[in-house]
């Protein structure tokens, strides 16, 4: 059960690297795709933030993941699992768009909340 459930952690820590990533280096382009109708424009630093939150999440979770602690990581990903439900009602509290607020925000928040279980159970 362990080995599926890093297996199955490694999706959204490399997501949320890759996410990070994208928003450091392409912040405008990343941003369309959050979910929000409007996208502020005149400065890419607020998205620049989010890149670096979302690239040092990914990195905490991957070393706990490396340095072998399942139940360590069990609750860092239960933690970090309020990002995406904040993420989610961000996004239906501005009218956003529904289908990425509960398809990618919700289900990514409902991913890691199940694969946190798979390691505070084993």
């Amino acid at each position: 059960m362990l080995i599926a459930a890093y297996v199955l952690a490694a999706i959204p820590v490399l997501g949320i690297i890759y996410v990070g990533f994208t928003y450091l280096f392409a912040p405008a382009k990343t941003a369309a795709t959050f979910g929000l109708r409007e996208i502020p424009t005149g400065s890419t630093a607020f998205f620049e933030i989010k890149g670096d939150r979302d690239l040092g999440t990914g990195l905490i979770l991957g070393v706990a993941m490396l340095a072998g602690s399942a139940h360590l990581v069990g609750w860092l990903l239960l933690a970090a699992t309020v990002m995406p439900v904040c993420d989610m009602l961000i996004i239906l509290r501005h009218n956003g768009k529904k289908g990425m607020a509960y398809g990618v925000h919700g289900a990514t928040a409902a991913f890691m909340a199940a694969t946190s279980v798979l390691f505070l159970l084993g």
